[in-house]
């Protein structure tokens, strides 16, 4: 029998991800200091069941994923999907912006980054004022991605030197985020 091109994705597409939940399922393992028989048991599955999902043979059902995970004291959630976009603006620069603001874990909040040659102490606030000034000026997707918390943005907003067209660009983006948490402008 002859697969069609189709077919032949959406089972590349099955096998990734079940490639990628084994290796969550692993490193929840590990985190946990458990073996695959210790997992196993207090999860309510057996040992070469869950070997087979930590090796991608085989996908759990959402419920049993979330069982797993949990038994390893990890939660299953939902996370939005975080792009960004990059924009000209009228005065011809190009400005990168995500689709969201998203939250970083503390250490790459609070860490340190190199922009355009300098390194900032984003744990000093007017290192974090100077960084985030550079990130939204000439930062590359990646770079923001890593280093601009959407609550600290926030915080910083109205102190951030920002050119009018750079500005402009991020505005709606601030203002959606304020506006969701409540913060007035």
């Amino acid at each position: 029998m002859v697969s069609s091109p189709l077919e032949r994705a959406l089972r590349q597409d099955v096998a990734f991800w079940a490639r990628r939940g084994g290796l969550l399922f692993k490193q929840a393992r590990h985190a946990a200091s458990l073996n695959q028989k210790a997992l196993a048991s207090v999860s309510g599955t057996s040992r070469t069941t869950l070997s087979a999902y930590e090796h991608g043979r085989k996908s759990p059902t959402l419920e049993t994923a979330g069982r797993i995970l949990d038994a390893a004291g990890f939660r299953l959630v939902l996370e939005a999907k975080v792009e960004c976009v990059t924009r000209v603006t009228g005065e011809g620069r190009t400005v990168h912006v995500p689709t969201r603001l998203g939250r970083l874990p503390v250490a790459a909040a609070l860490g340190s980054v190199r922009v355009g040659g300098r390194d900032y102490d984003l744990s000093d606030r007017d290192e974090r004022r100077a960084a985030y000034t550079a990130l939204l000026c000439e930062g590359e997707p990646g770079e923001l991605l890593a280093h601009v918390d959407g609550v600290l943005l926030i915080d910083l907003w109205d102190e951030l030197a920002l050119p009018d067209d750079v500005r402009a660009e991020w505005r709606p983006l601030v203002e959606e985020a304020r506006h969701e948490a409540g913060v007035m402008n």
